[in-house]
């Protein structure tokens, strides 16, 4: 799990230090920034992590129906639980932030086995802006009735591009 943050974190100051004229030269965008409670081994306290860093994560798939969609779907991504696991994220809150701004609390305590992912697979296929995309924070809403809430539903933010971890 260590190695894991260390690659992170250097991979993370690498893409910090991006100026536009390396982006135009091939690089990884960013998709996901982390920031809030957390240090970085390069003293960062933001991560950036491309579509690559995400994948290669553990990967978490189940299928659900939701209130946004017709019919039930597979998603694949990162488990909240996993994710909150590498960055050694115990308590707390998630403020989840979407690309137009709108963001959400989400409590770490929802990170748990079975629980959340942060998806960016649906039905094998990345998520396109127009489609909910990139990413997209989708709970297992047909295995626990508990996940079939108007405050869970609030917690499912879709075209996330920024989590604050707040303890």
């Amino acid at each position: 799990m260590f190695q894991t943050i260390v690659r992170f974190a250097s991979v993370a100051a690498l893409a910090i230090g991006l100026s536009h004229s390396a982006l135009a030269d091939n690089q990884p965008t960013p998709l996901l920034s982390i920031s809030g409670d957390i240090t970085t081994s390069s003293g960062e306290s933001t991560l950036a992590l491309d579509m690559g860093m995400l994948r290669a994560l553990p990967e978490t798939t189940f299928e659900t129906s939701t209130i946004w969609t017709d019919g039930v779907h597979t998603f694949t991504g990162v488990s909240l639980a996993d994710l909150m696991a590498e960055l050694g994220v115990e308590d707390g809150t998630l403020v989840a932030t979407a690309i137009n701004d709108y963001a959400v609390e989400i409590p770490v305590s929802d990170a748990v086995e079975g629980g959340p992912i942060i998806a960016y697979l649906m039905d094998g296929e990345e998520m396109t802006v127009r489609d909910k995309g990139p990413l997209w924070v989708i709970y297992p809403y047909d295995s626990n009735a508990d996940y079939r809430s108007e405050v869970v539903y609030s917690r499912s933010i879709w075209q996330l591009d920024r989590l604050e971890i707040v303890q």
